[in-house]
């Protein structure tokens, strides 16, 4: 594979615990730094702080699904799914005015 993956400087990979007020109560996420960056350009696009984001997708996931188990695989998928929606519209619409991930999915979707 041409060592593209071995090569990731380990600064990416080790994990951080962030303090999260969600609801007025405090939690720990945990995720590797690479999660961390993805959440801050993700909320940078939104116009929030990180942990507005991350307050808002756990409002958003537990007022579609309910209760769930694990909260930083959730935020592990969503970065990833961003990634994707990114990679989709740069590859067939070119960017026009103002972005946020509604737009993203919007646009990864005509």
């Amino acid at each position: 594979m041409c060592e593209i993956y071995v090569k990731t400087d380990p600064i990416k990979y080790e994990s951080r615990s962030h303090s999260v007020r969600i609801h007025g109560v405090v939690t720990t996420v945990r995720l590797e730094n690479e999660f961390w960056t993805l959440l801050g350009e993700m909320a940078q696009l939104e116009g929030v702080t990180t942990n507005q984001l991350i307050g808002t997708l756990y409002d958003e996931v537990t007022n579609f699904r309910g209760e769930f188990e694990n909260f930083s695989s959730f935020l592990r998928v969503s970065c990833a799914r961003y990634l994707a929606l990114k990679k989709n519209v740069s590859a067939n619409k070119p960017a026009e005015g103002a972005l946020n991930l509604a737009v993203l999915a919007k646009r990864s979707s005509s």
